[in-house]
């Protein structure tokens, strides 16, 4: 089950974990109601090797909207900077289990980059098997990185719109259920509740095992079936901000659903949108 363009065992991580091109990125991210500090954590310990990629940090800071995806300069000078270049084979983890690690996966996926993986069940499986973890920075060795953005995996707020009138994708929505179908609120301000209409809701969630690692192929594929996804059609992921997105598209790869793309603006943008249509309920 093992895949490095998309999803590793803490098994292989292990196995692997000396491999002298292996890079290792700490990707924790965290609402503010979760009440947890990223960088804190790292700090007093991280998988051997890893580097802590700030998903705030790494972003667009042109644009008003939460860590839209940087530009290719800023990545190249980003990851640069943390030793990680051609050649290596990348594995992000979150503190969380499976939350922003896929996020951070999209984003290589973005620039080009294949071999990157996401850690199933990610740092609390990983200690919950009792193994090593470590409270210093890893040494640093300058690696050139190349970059072919891949415009087909990203969406913006026109072409989301244009999709949303004419039906010709399956728009799939990330978030809780209650958020979706706007009866809770939503946890940043000026937001309206509810979603783009038309868009099917897949919670990130119903996609992971009681564990806390993703489903099989075939489970995956019974989640977004019960939940009214057209698989033929080319998928739209979104969520609140961008980061639980990347979850259902790397569930879809996994399932060897290859057109699939991401909605960055999310629900900050289309939410704070006046003009844009917003559903509620199950429709």
């Amino acid at each position: 089950m093992d895949d490095p363009k998309n999803l590793v065992s803490t098994d292989w991580l292990a196995a692997h974990l000396k491999d002298p091109d292996l890079r290792i990125l700490d990707a924790s991210w965290y609402l503010p109601q979760m009440a947890r500090d990223a960088k804190a954590e790292y700090a007093e310990g991280h998988i051997p090797g890893a580097r802590f990629f700030d998903i705030d940090e790494i972003s667009d800071h042109r644009s008003d909207l939460p860590h839209m995806a940087p530009p290719v300069e800023k990545f190249l000078s980003r990851l640069r900077a943390m030793g990680v270049g051609d050649g290596h084979q990348v594995v992000v983890y979150d503190g969380a289990g499976l939350f922003s690690a896929a996020r951070v996966w999209w984003l290589f996926r973005l620039m080009g980059q294949t071999n990157v993986a996401v850690l199933d069940g990610g740092l609390p499986k990983w200690k919950a098997e009792g193994r090593a973890l470590e409270d210093l920075p890893p040494v640093i060795r300058d690696r050139h990185m190349t970059v072919r953005l891949q415009n087909h995996l990203v969406r913006d707020v026109t072409q989301v719109s244009s999709a949303a009138k004419l039906g010709d994708h399956e728009i799939i929505d990330a978030r809780a259920a209650d958020r979706f179908r706007g009866t809770a609120p939503e946890p940043r301000p000026g937001m309206r509740a509810g979603h783009i209409p038309g868009s099917k809701n897949v919670p990130f969630t119903t996609l992971l095992s009681a564990n806390g690692t993703m489903k099989d192929a075939d489970g995956l594929r019974a989640v977004f079936t019960a939940a009214g996804v057209d698989l033929g059609k080319p998928a739209i992921t979104s969520c609140g901000s961008g980061v639980t997105a990347a979850v259902l598209n790397l569930a879809l790869e996994r399932m060897g659903k290859h057109d699939h793309a991401l909605y960055d603006g999310s629900w900050s943008e289309w939410g704070a949108f006046p003009t844009l249509p917003v559903a509620t309920g199950d429709d």
